[in-house]
């Protein structure tokens, strides 16, 4: 990845960490509420084998609200959980008390939960700093995401970015490794990035 890039993506950081402070937890909460609302009501999750989703951290855009909708739906959502080297297992969740701290305090499945392979017909919900209009993530700049679900995998879940409406900016910087989202889900509306809800 170039310098120019990567300064890029640092700064587009910090941009999006003011604008996330100024959040009310009140506001944070309705914007939880509303998304989840929107993701849980797309065709696309309907048709979905399963939905997998993140415990979110307090700065980011609330997930309690979706899994309580997910579980309502289907029973199950699937979590994921760090691993090393740097990657990501997915666990089989049904109440989210079963959630411990993983790494960087990022609540997470047991590592004794029933661990499940991803298919084509899933759907991945993804959490990200920002997101553009053409689906490009940035993510915290650890590389899970974008290993799990690396370009020349191919064959994988449908992935939604997640986040708030101010997330979504002009252009994300991005190189040719970077997987597009297929779809973004905020609290004001649904971007179809890819023909996916068509």
């Amino acid at each position: 990845m170039s310098s120019q890039i990567t300064e890029s993506k640092r700064r587009l950081r910090r941009q999006m960490s003011l604008l996330r402070n100024d959040v009310t937890t009140a506001d944070s909460e309705r914007a939880g509420e509303l998304a989840a609302r929107a993701l849980i009501d797309l065709d696309l999750a309907k048709r979905a084998g399963r939905i997998a989703l993140y415990a979110a951290l307090p700065y980011e855009l609330p997930t309690r609200i979706l899994f309580d909708a997910v579980i309502a739906k289907t029973g199950a959502a699937l979590l994921p959980r760090t691993t090393d080297p740097i990657g990501l297992e997915f666990f089989a969740v049904e109440r989210w008390e079963e959630l411990r701290p993983g790494g960087f305090g990022v609540l997470e499945p047991r590592a004794d939960g029933t661990k499940v392979r991803l298919r084509p017909d899933d759907l991945v919900v993804v959490p990200g700093v920002a997101f553009d209009e053409a689906g490009y993530r940035l993510g915290h700049g650890k590389g899970y995401y974008d290993r799990a679900f690396a370009v020349e995998l191919g064959d994988s879940p449908t992935l939604v970015g997640f986040g708030y409406e101010f997330q979504i900016v002009g252009a994300v910087p991005h190189d040719q490794r970077d997987r597009q989202m297929d779809a973004i889900v905020t609290d004001q509306r649904v971007r179809d990035c890819s023909g996916c809800l068509q």
